[in-house]
């Protein structure tokens, strides 16, 4: 498992779990597919399963599950990115109050997922 300081820094700032959920991914998956991007992508894709990127840390989510469209469908295809927000779990409203927080600009005419997208963005 990797050591604390070997998380990237979204990690070390969040709460045990999603470090632990991350670590363990990471692992069976570098087992897997060794390391790299791959083993990577499978671990985020983990995490974001339990776990959303509030600004610079992980929260967990109130309902576990898919986090968009594309993770909906399980892989690279099928749908757009919201880059770990959580566009099925939350409100158009709740990400509008998000987006105005993070200081995106224009979200009143954007859709969900990509108020998710400009979060993502803003996040960093």
């Amino acid at each position: 498992m990797p050591a604390k300081k070997d998380l990237p820094s979204t990690l070390r700032k969040s709460p045990k779990k999603a470090q632990d959920t991350f670590s363990e991914t990471l692992e069976s998956a570098e087992d897997e597919y060794g390391k790299g991007e791959r083993a990577s992508r499978t671990a985020f894709a983990s995490l974001k399963h339990s776990f959303e990127k509030q600004g610079d840390h992980w929260e967990p989510k109130a309902k576990k599950g898919p986090s968009d469209d594309r993770a909906a469908t399980g892989g690279r295809t099928g749908g757009e990115s919201a880059g770990g927000v959580d566009v099925k779990g939350h409100t158009k409203e709740e990400l509008v109050a998000r987006a105005k927080k993070a200081g995106v600009t224009g979200y009143s005419s954007m859709n969900k997922t990509e108020l998710g997208q400009a979060i993502a963005k803003k996040n960093g």
